[in-house]
Formats: structure tokens, sequence, C-alpha cells
């Protein structure tokens, strides 16, 4: 027997026990009937039914009436008409007030059990998409992004704002500071949630093959084309197509892109007629687009049909107080997936983690925790762990690249002081605290060897870590 809790409401008896018949020989079980209106609507109200066999025509109650009453009151309960009065226009009014099917009296059992059927694997359906959007939400929604600086807060009310409408949305933001994971959440908070969102990165495909991928082609376009093939514009159709590196487009590609925006059409490769789509565009670069409008290596309409809601993702550097949420955030990840039970770090390794200037932003600061789980053996990751300084040699690139050309050498004495202190900072400033991680490392994170081992007394040596940033506390091995 299904388990699917049934309410007749029919004024007839003969009615409402053929109907239970019918439905208990097709599998279903009919749990109530009621020969009123009024006693109806109540038993609704006071049960939980998920389907109801509604006359149209009942002695106290017009079945109209009940229908509107519980569109409003019970959303989720499925509603069939049953009505000797049938006419189309019956039919269109119990459609637009909330009935799932319409069947006309007199209907035989297959019709009534058929039409039960269609109720229930519209239901299925139904429960399985908001299921679906649930999962996407939970995964890609605002709960899974971690951040609570003000740059974040505003981001996430921008995105409130532009994820209902249907707007293009451009984002800007350094490489690793999660512009996809920006872009699902738009997707995730639109009217589309429950169609597609496809990612495609501009930057990998040669432009013959990126215009395949993004038009699609038909067989014998090229050499190679054995066959049709869909575009990505066509796959996407009603969901939300995520450009990457749209700033790696070339100029023909641009044009095509820029029809798309401007008209909903594109070509296939090799087909003559346009072909509409109805995707969303969300775009993201890492440069200044409008920089390279100016130099003539991106169209200028273009980049006005993209900008039309830019967004910009603070690098890591300007939100170090989200770095202690993201970094448990990702311990605990990868803790799970690793099968580890390490409860956290300590002080002065978090100190080292907040106070590094993550050039690749979060992408490698998650990749740094992944490699301090896989390595750690010890509950609380501590910055005296040779873990946690073996991880600092992927903090601290050891490339340090010159920077002055064309303009940016100083002209008078004022800017060459600057220069010389901004050099001795960022560059010399790297050396010295790559000396001391090596010498702390050499000697097991104990601050007195490690000076020793230098040629420093301990006070000069600990002054210097405490310059660079580095935690200075007294290790358990010197202790002992």
């Amino acid at each position: 027997m299904n388990s699917v809790k049934i309410l007749i409401i029919d004024d007839e008896q003969v009615m409402c026990e053929g109907c239970r018949l019918a439905l208990s020989e097709g599998g279903y079980s009919v749990v109530d009937f009621r020969m009123n209106g009024r006693a109806g609507l109540e038993a609704i109200r006071e049960g939980e039914y998920e389907l109801i066999l509604l006359d149209m025509k009942l002695p106290d109650l017009d079945g109209m009436e009940i229908l509107r009453t519980l569109r409003k009151e019970k959303r989720g309960v499925y509603v069939i008409v049953m009505t000797g009065y049938s006419t189309v226009k019956n039919a269109v009014e119990a459609m637009k007030s909330g009935a799932v099917d319409y069947i006309a009296k007199p209907f035989s059992d297959d019709e009534l059990v058929l039409a039960v059927e269609r109720a229930m694997e519209k239901k299925r359906l139904v429960e399985e998409n908001l299921f679906l959007r649930r999962e996407l939400v939970d995964r890609f929604g605002f709960s899974n992004i971690v951040g609570e600086t003000p740059k974040i807060l505003s981001i996430f009310d921008q995105i409130g704002k532009v994820a209902p409408t249907d707007s293009t949305v451009l984002i800007y933001g350094d490489s690793g500071t999660g512009k996809e994971l920006f872009a699902r959440a738009i997707h995730v908070h639109s009217e589309r949630a429950a169609r597609q969102f496809v990612a495609v990165d501009c930057s990998t495909l040669s432009p013959g093959l990126l215009e395949s991928e993004l038009f699609g082609h038909v067989k014998g376009a090229f050499t190679g084309a054995i066959q049709n093939k869909a575009g990505i514009f066509e796959v996407a159709h009603d969901g939300t197509l995520f450009l990457d590196d749209v700033a790696n487009l070339n100029m023909e590609i641009q044009g095509k892109l820029l029809r798309v925006l401007e008209v909903h059409e594109y070509k296939p490769v090799g087909v003559s007629h346009f072909k509409k789509t109805n995707a969303r565009i969300i775009a993201a670069t890492n440069k200044d687009l409008k920089a390279m409008v100016d130099e003539g290596s991106f169209r200028e309409d273009l980049f006005y049909r993209l900008n039309v809601f830019p967004l910009f993702l603070p690098p890591l550097r300007e939100r170090k107080k989200d770095i202690p949420k993201l970094a448990y955030h990702f311990l605990r990840h990868f803790s799970r997936k690793t099968g580890k039970k390490i409860d956290g770090f300590s002080h002065d390794a978090l100190e080292i983690l907040v106070n590094h200037e993550w050039p690749g932003n979060v992408r490698q600061l998650k990749n740094v925790i992944e490699r301090l789980v896989i390595m750690a053996d010890r509950v609380i990751l501590d910055s005296a762990d040779r873990v946690i300084l073996d991880s600092l040699d992927l903090l601290e690139p050891p490339q340090m690249k010159l920077f002055l050309k064309g303009d940016s050498i100083p002209e008078t004495l004022e800017d060459l002081k600057a220069v010389k202190k901004q050099l001795l900072e960022e560059h010399y400033g790297q050396i010295e605290k790559a000396f001391l991680i090596k010498a702390l490392k050499a000697c097991n994170g104990n601050i007195t060897h490690a000076a020793q081992r230098v040629g420093m007394q301990r006070p000069n040596f600990s002054a210097l870590m405490k310059k660079r940033h580095l935690p200075t506390k007294t290790t358990k091995a010197e202790t002992e």
C-alpha cells in the first residue's frame, strides 16, 4: 500500500466509496472522507493530508472557495478537482486556484488512479527540487563563505540585492579570492537556482576551441568535428553561465559575446542561423578591464555590458581578521577528510598565519592548512612544531622581482630614499624573516639554540623575531 494520506470531499457517499475502492485496488489508501465542504475544510486544517479529491459542487460550500482557502493556509496540499459540470473555463479557474489536476464525472477507476499517480509524481519532483535547492544553498550559500569583516558583509548585502535579478555581474578579485564561490552564491540565491550553473575558464582553451565550447558546432564545421555538439550557452539556457578570466577572450569572441549580451542570440560554428539563449552571465577577472579598454585590448562596449553590477572581492591581506575563522574552517574540513583529530592552533601558530601577506589569498591558505593537517601528529598545531616551521617554506616564495622600470625610477633624492626604504622593508625584510625561520627549523623551534647557531645573542635574536612578527614565546624544549 502507498502511504499517501488521501481525503475525499464529496456529498455523494456512493462516489466516496467508489473512489476509496478504486484507489485501494490501485495501491493507495483513502484515510478519510467528508460529505460536505465545511467538515472537509476543518478536517484539512486539523489533519495532515497529502492529497485531496474535491468535488466542486457541495451543498454548503463552493469547491472553488475551498481551493482558495487551501492556497493561503495549506500550500503543501495537492488537490484534484472532481465535477460533473466539466467546462474549459472551470478547469482553467480551478488550476489557477491551485488544483494540480481536474477530472470530469463520471470517470473510470483507471482515470482516477492515473490522476493520483500524476499528482504524486509532481509532488515528488517538487520536493526533490526543493531538497536539491536547499543542498545548493547549504553548499554555496553565505553560510559556506567564511568572513565577518565589513567588506565581506557588504558583498553579502550586494549579492542579496542583485541575485534575484537577471542583471549581469562582473566580479573583480585577485587569484585565489574565491570568485567562483561568490558566483555560485549569486546563482543559488536567484530564481534560476534549480537550473544549471555552468563555469568556463576562458584562459584554458585556445580561441578556436573556446568558440566551439561556448557556442557549439555542427558536424563537419572544422577538422575533428565528427558530430553536432551543443554549446555551453545552450546547456546553460535558463540557468547561469560563469565566465572566469574573461579578460583573456580575444577580440573576435568578445564581439560574439557582446551580441549574446545585447540580443540573447548566438551562432554555432558552421551554422548560418542564430539560436536564442536565456543564460544569465556572471563574469570574473583579476585584471583591470578599464585599463585594457584604454590599451585597446578589450572592447569598450563589451566592458560596459559586463560591468552592469561590479563586485570587488578584497584580497586576504585586507581581511586579516577573517584568517583565524578561515584557518579553523579549513582545519575542520581537512581533519574530517583525513580522519585526524586536530583541535586547533596554538596562539603563536595562529599569529604566524595572521601576519603573513598571503599573495595566493584564500586558496593559498587552504592549501597550507591541508598540508599542515596531513603532516600533523599532535592535536594542537604549535609554532614550535616542525610541521608549522616546514609549512613556512610555502609561505615565503624565494623569488624577489625587480619592479623599477619606466616611470617607476625615482627622480628626486626624496623619491630615492622612499624606494630604498621600500626595498629594504619588502625584500631585505623577507630575507631576514627567512633567515630566522631557517635557524629555528634547524633547532626545532628552540630560540636559544637558534641564536647560538647563527652567532647572535638571544635577546637580539628575539627582538629580530618580534620585528618580523614571529612568536617569541619560550618553547617547551628550552625550559627542559
